[in-house]
């Protein structure tokens, strides 16, 4: 909306103050600023509250507003006089305001930090969190025009309104004067104001969702008038799901003769329905989704699944068009999923929704999955229910113009009908908060995630979302920080999930192996080695081995406190006639689960090779197999040892299966460590041996990607309980860290009008910025002539190294940039003549001359801010094998003492700081002080948007940082810190 004449030209229209946000209940409203156009709709709000709300504005009886009130509410100069407007529909719903005043509380202007704050909600929409959002924004605008405080008059009886104020988080006076209670809000954010901002952000986000995924209604829009055709086919998987709500057939072109479709009411409009709608899903041409959305949102629902194709991902018209779709359904107060979406599955007993293209709900289960991919969610649930495993929910999103991966996650932390999360993400619009998500759900239950995309260098096709500039492999390493799983393909996140799903998490890296094959149990022993985990050497049961002796032998592993996981090796068996036998999948299942189940709580996987109906039989929850030890019925007796004559074929064990109901899963609870000298670990209840407690026993086709799985087990459960006790930051810094002092310095080196480019410091500038911080840069000395040169040693001292500084030549000692220990001037003189004679001229080579620093490892320190995802801490090895190699290990600022401990072992030339080859260890420790002094200063200072500490020379004491290059800039915009706001791409 634009400024009128009337308002102040000094002060254009902040449409940044504009924001969507999602409300308490799930639903949606946008906020923004008042303005001259804006009178008729303020009477009208006015009009719609009650008495006794306008008692407690005005502190009088105040049935209508004058001209003159009109006037003033909706004239503001946007630094003294701002008012802001909840808008659902176009229409008001909720207002707030401020007036700047002096200590005597009266009008003002800057540099008066004061203001007094009223705020007006419709009964209407009390109870949704209106006034609280509200109270965000306003309080960040404030903070915006200098305003460091908000001053506030309350009835005692507006208890409404009085919570709202305490339940801020903002630190406040309260005093009682003259018949009102009088508040005083300090704006400034505190770590309680964002805790609770961010809680109420996680209620709101996950209750849109929930009434995403549990309607009590759904009209399927846009629902063919002959059988085909999507709309049809989503009608008729709702319809076959067994949904237990109510189903609508939608279609403006259905004849006034047509009542029913598929056996459900027919309409031409959402508002011929009569009856509250809660979900709609849109199949109709993209031309007509904007009738569609409209016609939905004048009347009443909640949210809408958008199947219709045609938007960003057919370019720049296309996402155009998704904008705007957005923007309407916004504007009613819905939520999107879509568009181009797959659909949405429910699986609960007490929805059964299958609002989707898929044909056939999957059973259910305990993991959540969300796809940005309709393709890749058909192949996933393919996979998952070929292995007998249920989904608790399932969401393609599509171009995931509005609900996101965010979303879902706020969903499932707190669901407690999901134990795993699986995501397949194309893209990240918000880094930051999917990092500060996936650490919180990932803290409760495993988060197992996807990425395609990853090397594209841009978005996948209708996704309109922020470009980070980090590569893949930064990703990958904070995703793992935040205890994010991280795989490379679909097939591995179906096999980790599986294994989360139904095991509980491994103690430790200590796996048993067993089996009747030593082959397959030397594999499964070299993929455990290669993935970092502690084997013990394969126990053969030989070939002889029966159902029996793995019941046997597998709870003997379990028992064993030396173990933390165990993995089953099976192939079939040679009959009699030296044909294989593949056929007793089943009656072994049967002998796993028997001793899974009453055996310590350790996490069991299986391997196989063509055993007939066993993967399938593990995944069942109940069956018919005759128990171990004992032989079918349709069997003849056979010796101990040798397996049973006649077992259950394939078919048989597949209608002997029976979907399990669900249970919380083991690896809802990380186990603590466990020491090998430790009881041993507790059996698990005994319950109805119908339903095993040990879960699902996952089975694979490779040993490799079992114990991918398992290894990927071992270190979420290892972050699991590291997670439980957080790092610090060493109080120690601050007693050598000068905040203010380099607040000021990088205020002066910026300017009064910095360049939003930014600006790289000198070496003195960068060595006098780090010092701040304690971060001591050896000095270089310019050497224009040989002269200068022997006199820039003799300052320093002997002896001493020249470099060329030059950026082709910088840090490429390789390249012959570098002479070291020139001991005295001779060899100075003779070295820079080398240089010169070699490289170019002094002119172009840019030389100094350095001190001599002790012997070391080199290695570099960075640290830099990505719009996108944060800052970024960074280490490495110095020198082309690593830098070759993509041998760098990243973590989040602000970094604990922990993560500065992981960031320097997490690298694969680790060893060499460590004592490689008898070599003296490296001052690990000094590098770790150094890695916390950089991640403070850019966490402190998010102006310093770039830091490279190369080399810094580890030695056994101490160490030398001899090249710093430090680059400025404009902070950019925290998104993670505002005000709750949904994105607007």
């Amino acid at each position: 909306m634009e400024p009128t004449p009337e308002q102040s030209p000094h002060h254009a229209y902040p449409d940044h103050w504009e924001a969507d946000v999602v409300l308490r209940d799930g639903g949606t409203a946008r906020i923004r600023p008042i303005t001259t156009d804006d009178a008729e709709r303020l009477v009208s709000f006015y009009e719609q509250v009650s008495d006794e709300s306008k008692y407690y504005r005005f502190f009088a009886p105040y049935p209508r507003l004058s001209a003159r009130d009109v006037h003033r509410f909706t004239h503001h100069d946007y630094v003294d006089r701002v008012g802001l407007a909840v808008t659902i529909g176009g229409e008001f719903i909720a207002t707030v305001r401020f007036d700047r005043i002096n200590d005597q509380g009266r009008p003002a202007s800057a540099p008066a930090d004061e203001a007094e704050v009223a705020f007006l909600v419709q009964d209407a929409h009390q109870g949704r969190g209106v006034a609280s959002a509200l109270l965000e924004h306003i309080a960040a605008v404030a903070r915006e025009r200098g305003i460091r405080r908000f001053a506030a008059e309350v009835l005692p009886a507006n208890n409404k309104m009085i919570k709202v104020f305490r339940d801020a988080g903002f630190t406040q006076q309260r005093s009682f004067e003259d018949g009102s209670v009088h508040l005083t809000l300090d704006l400034e954010p505190t770590a309680e104001s964002l805790a609770v901002q961010r809680a109420r952000e996680q209620r709101a986000e996950a209750r849109s969702v929930q009434r995403l995924l549990a309607p009590g209604s759904v009209a399927v829009v846009g629902v063919g008038r002959a059988p085909g055709g999507v709309g049809r086919t989503v009608l008729r998987n709702l319809l076959g799901s067994g949904f237990t709500g109510r189903a609508y057939a939608v279609n403006t072109s259905f004849p006034e003769e047509t009542e029913t479709v598929e056996g459900v009411p027919a309409h031409r409009s959402v508002g011929e329905i009569g009856e509250q709608v809660d979900l709609a899903v849109v199949a109709v041409p993209a031309d007509r989704v904007p009738e569609a959305v409209a016609d939905c949102g004048e009347h009443g629902v909640q949210g809408l699944v958008v199947l219709s194709a045609g938007y960003a991902e057919r370019g720049a018209e296309g996402r155009e068009r998704q904008r705007e779709l957005v923007r309407q359904a916004r504007s009613y107060g819905m939520r999107i999923i879509g568009p181009n979406a797959f659909g949405i599955i429910n699986t609960s007993d007490a929805v059964r929704l299958n609002a989707s293209l898929a044909p056939e709900s999957p059973k259910a289960g305990r993991i959540g999955l969300f796809t940005q991919s309709g393709a890749i969610g058909i192949a996933v649930l393919s996979g998952l229910h070929r292995r007998g495993a249920g989904l608790s929910a399932f969401i393609s999103a599509g171009n995931r113009a509005d609900v996101s991966g965010n979303d879902f996650l706020q969903y499932w932390f707190e669901d407690q009908g999901t134990d795993v999360a699986l995501l397949y993400l194309e893209s990240l619009g918000n880094p930051r908060k999917f990092t500060r998500l996936a650490r919180r759900t990932a803290a409760v239950k495993p988060v197992v995630v996807v990425k395609g995309a990853r090397h594209s260098g841009a978005n996948p096709p209708g996704h309109a979302v922020p470009v980070s500039r980090i590569p893949d492999a930064t990703v990958s390493a904070l995703m793992r920080q935040a205890g994010v799983i991280r795989v490379d393909t679909v097939t591995e996140m179906v096999d980790v999930g599986l294994l989360l799903a139904g095991q509980p998490l491994p103690d430790g890296p200590r796996v048993a192996i067993l089996g009747n094959s030593e082959s397959l149990g030397l594999l499964t022993y070299d993929a455990c080695l290669a993935e970092g985990l502690r084997p013990r050497p394969p126990r053969d049961l030989t070939t002889a081995a029966g159902p029996g002796d793995f019941r046997d032998a597998l709870a003997e592993a379990l028992a064993d406190r030396k173990c933390d996981a165990v993995i089953v090796t099976a192939i079939p068996w040679v009959g009699e006639n030296g044909e294989a036998e593949t056929g007793d999948g089943e009656v072994l299942a049967a002998a796993l689960r028997d001793a899974a189940a009453t055996g310590p709580a350790k996490p069991v996987a299986v391997v196989h090779v063509e055993m007939g109906g066993l993967a399938q039989a593990l995944a069942a929850a109940t069956s018919t197999a005759t128990p171990p030890g004992t032989r079918p019925a349709t069997s003849t007796a056979t010796p101990p040892g040798t397996r049973p004559a006649a077992p259950l074929a394939p078919e048989s064990a597949a209608r002997a299966a029976a979907p399990e109901p669900p249970a919380p899963s083991p690896a809802a609870a990380a186990s603590g460590p466990r020491s090998e000298d430790a009881a041993p670990a507790a059996p698990r209840e005994e319950v109805d041996a119908a339903v095993p407690p040990a879960g699902r026993i996952p089975a694979y086709p490779a040993a490799e990607r079992a114990v991918r799985a398992l290894a990927e087990a071992v270190k979420y459960a290892q972050w699991r309980r590291q997670a439980a006790a957080p790092g610090r930051v060493p109080e120690f810094l601050d007693d050598t860290i000068d905040e203010h002092g380099t607040a000021g310095l990088i205020e002066t080196l910026l300017g009064p009008a910095p360049d939003p480019r930014g600006r790289p410091l000198t070496h003195d500038e960068a060595r006098e910025l780090l010092a701040r911080y304690g971060v001591a840069v050896r000095p270089a000395l310019p050497a224009p002539d040989p002269e200068a040169a022997v006199a820039a040693a003799a300052k320093l001292g002997y002896p001493v190294a020249l470099k060329t500084t030059a950026p082709h030549l910088r840090h490429r000692a390789d390249l012959g940039g570098v002479r070291l220990d020139l001991a005295n001037e001779n060899a100075l003189r003779r070295a820079y003549a080398e240089l010169t004679d070699l490289l170019g001229s002094p002119a172009e080579l840019r030389p100094v001359v350095q001190a001599m620093a002790p012997r070391g490892v080199d290695t570099v320190v960075r640290a830099s801010i990505d719009a996108a995802a944060g800052a970024v801490l960074s280490f490495g090895l110095a020198g082309a094998p690593s830098e070759l190699l993509g041998d760098t290990a990243h973590r989040l600022v602000p970094a604990t003492d922990r993560d500065a401990a992981e960031l320097i072992r997490s690298i694969r030339a680790a060893p060499v700081l460590f004592g490689w080859r008898g070599a003296a260890p490296a001052d690990t420790a000094a590098l770790e002080e150094l890695l916390l002094r950089l991640s403070r200063l850019v966490d402190d200072h998010p102006e310093v948007v770039s830091v490279t500490l190369e080399p810094v020379v580890v030695a056994t004491q101490g160490l030398t940082v001899l090249g710093a290059s430090v680059r400025l800039a404009p902070p950019p915009a925290r998104s993670d810190l505002g005000p709750r706001r949904l994105p607007s791409y």
